[in-house]
């Protein structure tokens, strides 16, 4: 079934990571298709210009401070988005890092923790904070950032990451079958290389940037955009059928 027209007009996106990068595209794809847009971020001046540029759309976004690892912070921003729109339709938890390349041996407790905070704590805060909304209004979708990474480990580089990404898409697993008759859908995304800053954050060397493109058979990293894109299919009643899954978006690599 092709997408409603106007599907998403009114309704109201709460985005994580809104400031740059895939959240910030998502944001402004729902902003173009009509939904009202929560960006959230730490960086709340990234996050207030991705909200300025949704509002130049024609519709009502709200920029807020959020750290994702903080369970106040994010049930504070869930609260302001329902006070200020009266619900949220959608949730896509984009924020999300390896935070540093290390080899296995090298990670550290600090390392290890502060990935599984970010990446695992962070998306179980905000799908906590969101479902009694959803539940209480009789539907939504949460769609969570997990990557090609579990797929492939990535040894030498980011186990943890991968190991953290892993957790996400368990969790989001877990959380679909458990709410798919309260007509709650909850997906993941698993993309491959995207060209965001997620590299440069990770310090990860050019000539591993390099080896990762010789892997991919399109010749070319993803676009944010691309994976925005798909956020907004899984989240709209052409997709209704569709939950507890993940979507690999990878140009037809990320396998080894």
């Amino acid at each position: 079934m092709p997408r409603t027209p106007d599907y998403f007009k009114g309704k109201t996106a709460f985005i994580t990571g809104a400031a740059s990068g895939i959240g910030r595209a998502t944001a402004l794809l729902f902003g173009r298709d009509g939904a009202n847009v929560v960006c959230t971020d730490r960086d709340l001046a990234g996050a207030e210009r991705t909200a300025a540029e949704v509002e130049r759309l024609g519709v009502r976004s709200l920029a807020l401070e959020t750290d994702v690892v903080s369970r106040e912070q994010v049930d504070r921003a869930v609260k302001q988005s329902v006070d200020a729109f009266g619900r949220v339709d959608f949730q896509f938890n984009s924020a999300g890092s390896a935070l540093n390349r290390a080899t296995f041996l090298e990670i550290d407790d600090d390392l290890f923790d502060r990935t599984f905070d970010l990446n695992v704590k962070g998306t179980f805060y905000c799908m906590q904070a969101v479902l009694p909304h959803m539940l209480a209004q009789g539907s939504g979708v949460i769609v969570n950032v997990a990557s090609m990474a579990h797929k492939r480990g990535s040894p030498g580089a980011y186990v943890h990451y991968a190991a953290a990404k892993a957790a996400v898409l368990t969790m989001t697993l877990g959380v679909a079958r458990e709410f798919a008759a309260k007509r709650i859908r909850c997906l993941s995304v698993s993309p491959g290389p995207i060209d965001t800053g997620f590299q440069a954050a990770a310090n990860t060397p050019p000539e591993s940037i390099e080896k990762s493109l010789l892997d991919v058979p399109m010749k070319r990293f993803g676009r944010a955009d691309e994976i925005g894109e798909l956020v907004l299919f899984l989240c709209s009643d052409a997709c209704e059928f569709m939950t507890a899954d993940t979507v690999y978006v990878s140009g037809g690599g990320g396998w080894r």
